[in-house]
């Protein structure tokens, strides 16, 4: 589970970076924009199955929380 969590993390900033590069080469044609739109698309999307995930996994018992106990 964490491998793919960190997988996913680094799939979020490739994608980050990919539309970064496709701003900063400036096309001229609505091709960059497009491309750029997408990739930011494609981050957002792989976000929200990473939260919806570590969420379902923590319902289902597979992720358990270790944080401060209460009372420390």
């Amino acid at each position: 589970m964490h491998l793919l969590i960190a997988f996913a993390f680094v799939v979020i900033l490739a994608c980050l970076a990919a539309a970064g590069l496709f701003m900063l080469r400036g096309n001229q044609s609505e091709a960059g924009g497009k491309r750029m739109a997408w990739a930011l698309t494609l981050r957002i999307a792989i976000s929200v199955l990473v939260f919806a995930g570590i969420l379902l996994a923590w319902k289902l018992g597979y992720l358990q929380p270790h944080g401060i106990p209460l009372g420390a």
